[in-house]
């Protein structure tokens, strides 16, 4: 057993969240698992990491068969506090991320709590996958996530992935119908249009709540927002290297003088 593949498993909504468990049961057929998440929901907080405060790591009795800590940080602190704390600096063979309780298609990956501790695993790395459910709920289903995550996690342990990306899947919610398949595709364009609500505290003082509409802005068939629209699961090959290269080119063009 000490020779079969040392899995990382973390997520953005917490590690009492339904979803890391399930994500936790389909991988621990595949080696040892260790287990570093946030200990409260730390959704949307992209790839921030905790340079202002401490850090608390506590042992968690999660599931047998899986070494559970809980971090007081944010998805990519757990990443880098298993790496460097926990591991001594050993890489694991593979890290997940999720499942996570809603979408992360499109720009939303930029938000991503989920997908940063992916991205982050990629900058060390480590081959790593990002799985979400198109389902907010607590009560979310996840019956149908469980074989994809198993079909992806057997592939990338098998064939081993690029240099420098990751894996971000997307799973439409369980909504009685089959899924049709798996498609690679691209991100999406789209965009959120954000509106804040003005509210008042119990002591009538104004605050304020984000809200917003999706909206997309992309046609493609091609794109992870179709693919999940149309009953398939998506997976898009994603990068931390967001350099525009299309742009370099013309910039070149522009006059450089600065004397």
């Amino acid at each position: 057993m000490n020779d079969a593949p040392l899995i990382l498993v973390t997520n953005d909504d917490g590690i009492h969240a339904p979803g890391i468990r399930a994500l936790i049961e389909e991988v621990l057929p595949f080696g040892r698992v260790l287990v570093v998440a946030p200990d409260k929901p730390q959704s949307a907080m992209g790839h921030a990491i905790t340079i202002h405060s401490f850090l608390r790591l506590h042992s968690v009795d999660l599931l047998d068969g899986a070494e559970a800590w809980s971090c007081s940080g944010t998805p990519v602190d757990c990443v880098k506090l298993a790496i460097y704390k926990l591991l001594g600096g050993k890489r694991p063979d593979l890290l997940v991320s999720g499942i996570n309780h809603g979408a992360n298609i499109s720009i939303n990956v930029l938000y991503s709590g989920t997908m940063s501790a992916a991205v982050e695993g990629a900058m060390e790395g480590i081959p790593s996958v990002g799985f979400s459910l198109m389902d907010h709920s607590i009560e979310a289903d996840f019956s149908q996530v469980r074989p994809v995550v198993r079909n992806v996690v057997g592939n990338v342990l098998k064939h081993g992935m690029q240099a420098g990306t990751c894996l971000n899947v997307n799973v439409p919610r369980n909504d009685g119908a089959p899924l049709k398949g798996i498609r690679v595709c691209r991100q999406a364009r789209a965009n959120w249009e954000d509106e804040f609500e003005t509210r008042l505290d119990p002591g009538n003082k104004e605050y304020y709540w984000l809200r917003g509409e999706f909206r997309g802005h992309d046609q493609g068939e091609d794109t992870d927002v179709w693919a999940v629209d149309n009953r398939f699961v998506s997976i898009v090959p994603t990068q931390f290297d967001m350099t525009a290269h299309h742009a370099i080119a013309e910039l070149n063009t522009w006059s450089h003088a600065v004397g």
